[in-house]
């Protein structure tokens, strides 16, 4: 399975990196995101990429799943954010990439995940039991074992409740980590965490597409995945290497 995503992902990733810096067709603008056309022509473009390979599975996505979502009954479902980073790709800020996940329907256990970075041509990899890669090299968190040396990632979710959190969270952060930084992709900030770039990744509000592969790329590469549900079915992640001890979340 891990061949259908990689080849969803790069095929997708490839369409984002011809459209990146030319103008962008924007379908709806909201208080805190924007849609493009170019997320559900990416997401149709993976939906028939991984159904042809696995015809038996079914899809979801954050872009709904009226195009073709697969096999209704199916055991497995693939777990997609064709653009994750759209305000990025939007305002011509090099940053975002293409996300899928695979996950068991009757455990919701993930088993693999793919996030490809289109402009740096970085493809990371996990399935369950092998470890996490880049570009074909084995990747791991961190060692960094103090807070005081730590560069952490901390995103603002839409919500007032969740950004009045992140706040705070930067107060806490700001005072006591070497770096702070919110760049706009949840699955990328998972990525850098498996890869050691980030040593946490710390988000109060974020969908299940968003987050889906980068849980298994950091526990392959030996990080701990803290998540829960916020007071509107939102995902609270802590993501990070298992060394430092983080205060509040």
């Amino acid at each position: 399975m891990i061949y259908a995503a990689i080849t969803a992902a790069q095929a997708a990733g490839e369409k984002l990196r011809q459209a990146f810096g030319h103008p962008l067709q924007v379908d709806e603008q909201l208080a805190h995101d924007i849609k493009l056309a170019a997320d559900k022509e990416c997401q149709k473009l993976i939906y028939q990429i991984l159904l042809e390979h696995h015809p038996r599975t079914r899809c979801i996505g954050e872009e709904g799943d009226s195009d073709n979502p697969g096999d209704p009954q199916a055991e497995v479902e693939w777990i997609v954010d064709p653009i994750d980073g759209t305000m990025n790709l939007a305002m011509g800020i090099p940053h975002f990439c293409v996300s899928i996940a695979a996950r068991e329907v009757a455990t919701q256990k993930i088993l693999l995940g793919v996030i490809y970075d289109p402009l740096r041509h970085e493809l990371f990899t996990a399935e369950r039991g092998t470890g996490a890669y880049l570009n074909g090299l084995k990747m791991k968190v961190s060692t960094r074992a103090k807070l005081s040396e730590a560069v952490l990632a901390v995103g603002f979710a839409k919500s007032q409740e969740s950004i009045d959190h992140c706040l705070k969270l930067y107060q806490v952060y700001g005072n006591q980590a070497r770096k702070l930084r919110a760049m706009g992709s949840a699955a990328l900030d998972l990525a850098y965490v498996a890869a050691g770039r980030l040593d946490a990744y710390i988000e109060q509000g974020v969908n299940l597409w968003d987050i889906a592969a980068g849980w298994v790329l950091v526990e392959e590469a030996g990080g701990v995945m803290e998540t829960g549900r916020n007071s509107s079915g939102g995902y609270r992640v802590c993501a990070h290497s298992g060394l430092i001890d983080y205060p509040i979340k």
